[in-house]
């Protein structure tokens, strides 16, 4: 009787040791190796215009968000706004200069914040994403450009007037 207990119980743990979850078996560094691709794929799909590629790697709930006050869009939104710029053939080009990418203990879930190299000069990505049914989507990404402290004054004064317009909305 002994025997069979420890069996039994021998047997459930060699199972339960069997049956890990790809995520319990992947490395952070291979969590964030696949993320980062994924990033680099997606920005590279918006140099390329590619309009499926860049889409297909955000969630059907996602957000992005630009640097204008008002550029808070829902997937479909943003879609809408870009197709145009991708139709011509004209879209984005931020090539990363450098990228920090977190996870959470699940490993379902990362985020990361990112410098880019824009023709407009050097601007900030961050940004979080999601691991479902065995595939990361994109369902944050803000975009951002830094102001150095002591332009801050001078930065403040140009975008009073439309920042006012823009408060407006919440009065």
């Amino acid at each position: 009787m002994k025997y069979s207990y420890l069996t039994i119980i021998s047997l459930i743990l060699f199972t339960a040791c069997g049956n890990q979850t790809e995520d319990s078996t992947q490395t952070d560094v291979t969590i964030k190796t696949t993320v980062n691709t994924l990033l680099n794929d997606w920005h590279k799909a918006a140099s390329e215009a590619d309009y499926k590629n860049y889409f297909d790697k955000m969630d059907r709930v996602s957000v992005f968000i630009g640097t204008d006050a008002t550029e808070n869009w829902t997937k479909q939104d943003f879609e809408n706004y870009s197709k145009p710029h991708f139709d011509n053939g004209k879209a984005w080009d931020f090539k990363v200069l450098e990228r920090n990418v977190y996870l959470s203990d699940s490993k379902k879930l990362a985020w990361f914040d990112e410098n880019l190299d824009t023709k407009r000069g050097t601007f900030r990505g961050s940004g979080v994403l999601e691991k479902k049914e065995n595939t990361w989507r994109i369902k944050h990404y803000v975009l951002s450009l830094p102001v150095p402290n002591e332009d801050m004054a001078e930065v403040v004064k140009i975008t009073k007037k439309n920042d006012s317009i823009f408060r407006s909305k919440f009065n």
